[in-house]
């Protein structure tokens, strides 16, 4: 509780109290009040005391004005609170003079007032507010302990500290670019204003500090010597103990996820998955592209195009996959960063997903190639690219069409380190499958073009199917009855069921196609 909220509490308004001195001091806490009349009270007050006084048996001299002054700052008094009429009918100017040179409160009190119930009321107050304090601790201890029970990551812990401190939050690395945020109740676009420019000029010698500039709560984030990015309150007011605890118990329960977290980049990482994620949903969205501005992807005016990179796992490999999506994406990034070339990277469903924001003028495809190649030099990889566009909102549409092209390739193609990425144009049909495989009317004209074989092969124990599979994959009957390891006369047997299952002539190229688009569907589907 501060001396400018006694003030306007109805107990001292009814005594018409008027600040003479000391008005830039009237921030100071008020720990207790007391009421003395003795001119040697200064020794026995503590810091943050608020004294009650007529002035009755102060000295009536200058000098000895200025020495109860200067006692009551000595003890680091709260204020002095005067009552005019018993002694004097206005506060001395020597007390005035030398409570203002010290920033010490002084209020003069025009009315009579009983001091015991102001003691009273401002002592409920301060108790009041130490047992709202003490609560709102508790709910702070029990937001994050529950966080850290359940293995919360930054995003719930940064909306948690929203919610706590009921202000805009940022999480930034160590080189002032945002990691993630989260809106206050004020418009966001001016909390974020050229963020980076700013942040660089807020120094942090301890672990919080408050600056008074941006009216920014900021708290460091990991050790002194090992911290790797800060946590930013907006704060237009000097802030409370209380949320300065807050934020920095958020930035603790930051550090602890980091630590328990194996990979120093985990956060840069995951706030690039969300965006692509996010992306992949609604690129139209304002606020996610302001996220993406913030994370070093520039929108306005460029062009983007998107790459997916599939790690070569051979079967002795399968079990490290992850592992080797991980080192490709510490690859990709080393690249982007060597070459300047901003980008988002993250693995989703198990392929690596990169989206490159490029000026109007640049090449894409050449910059796609040269990544590719430089990826695919340091681990095993296959890499398909996507078409660019140059609308943010059609970012959806590069990044679904490299998935698209990665999702066609034929199974040698995914085996085998090709100098260039993948294109739409070489995956030919199976690209086309892939760009339909939502279509009903495709999965119908499957069903339709293979039931009358599923149904016989399940009921009667046969492999019809697979005699088809090889006639319309092999180059001739021999090469298609040599890969069944069967003769010829079987396999010749095998077709003319099939044939008779089907109604169907398959010796027909026509059919023969028909069969080869349904086959190649269902393949891509598994």
């Amino acid at each position: 509780m501060t001396v400018s909220r006694v003030l306007d509490m109805p107990v001292i308004r009814t005594a018409a109290p008027v600040v003479v001195a000391g008005r830039d001091g009237l921030d100071r806490e008020v720990r207790w009040v007391h009421s003395a009349e003795l001119a040697e009270i200064g020794a026995l007050l503590r810091g943050g005391d608020l004294l009650l006084s007529t002035g009755i048996a102060l000295p009536g001299d200058a000098a000895g004005l200025s020495a109860y002054a200067d006692s009551l700052a000595d003890s680091d008094a709260a204020g002095l609170f005067i009552e005019l009429g018993r002694r004097w009918s206005e506060v001395p100017a020597a007390l005035t003079a030398r409570c203002d040179e010290l920033g010490l409160p002084l209020i003069a009190l025009g009315h009579e007032v009983r001091f015991a119930a102001v003691a009273q009321a401002v002592g409920e107050r301060i108790v009041d507010e130490q047992v709202a304090d003490l609560r709102e601790a508790q709910r702070v201890h029990d937001t994050f302990t529950e966080l850290s029970m359940t293995e919360a990551g930054p995003p719930e812990i940064l909306q948690a500290a929203q919610r706590l401190c009921a202000a805009a939050v940022v999480l930034e690395d160590d080189q002032h670019r945002v990691l993630d945020y989260r809106s206050g109740p004020d418009d966001i676009d001016t909390f974020l204003h050229d963020w980076t420019i700013r942040s660089r000029r807020v120094p942090l010698e301890g672990r919080s500090a408050w600056d008074e500039t941006n009216r920014w709560l900021v708290t460091r984030v990991g050790r002194r010597d090992r911290g790797w990015g800060r946590l930013i309150v907006q704060s237009d007011q000097r802030p409370s103990p209380g949320l300065v605890a807050t934020a920095e118990r958020a930035a603790a329960a930051l550090a602890m996820h980091r630590l328990n977290d194996g990979h120093r980049d985990s956060l840069v990482r995951r706030t690039h998955h969300e965006l692509l994620v996010a992306l992949l949903n609604d690129p139209s969205d304002p606020d996610l592209l302001r996220r993406c501005e913030l994370a070093g992807l520039p929108i306005r005016r460029r062009k983007f195009i998107a790459e997916t990179v599939r790690p070569i796992s051979r079967p002795a490999d399968r079990a490290v996959g992850t592992v080797r999506a991980d080192e490709i994406v510490a690859a990709s990034t080393h690249v982007l960063s060597a070459r300047e070339l901003p980008g988002l990277v993250g693995i989703i469903d198990q392929d690596v997903r990169i989206l490159l924001s490029l000026p109007l003028t640049a090449d894409a495809d050449l910059v796609a190639d040269e990544l590719a190649e430089a990826v695919t030099a340091k681990h095993p990889a296959t890499v398909a690219a996507a078409r660019p566009v140059e609308d943010s909102k059609l970012i959806d549409r590069t990044l679904r069409e490299s998935q698209q092209v990665m999702d066609a390739l034929k199974p040698d193609q995914l085996t085998t380190i090709s100098p260039r990425p993948y294109r739409l144009e070489d995956a030919h049909i199976r690209g086309l499958l892939t760009l339909l495989a939502g279509d009903d009317r495709l999965a119908l004209y499957t069903d339709r073009e293979l039931h009358a074989l599923d149904a016989h092969d399940e009921r009667h124990g046969t492999d019809l199917l697979g005699a088809v599979r090889a006639l319309v994959t092999s180059p001739g009957k021999s090469e298609a009855a040599a890969s069944l390891h069967i003769s010829r006369p079987a396999f010749y047997d095998r077709l003319a069921k099939a044939a008779r299952v089907t109604g169907t002539d398959l010796d027909d190229p026509d059919i023969r196609v028909s069969l080869r688009v349904a086959l190649l569907y269902r393949e891509l589907l598994a």
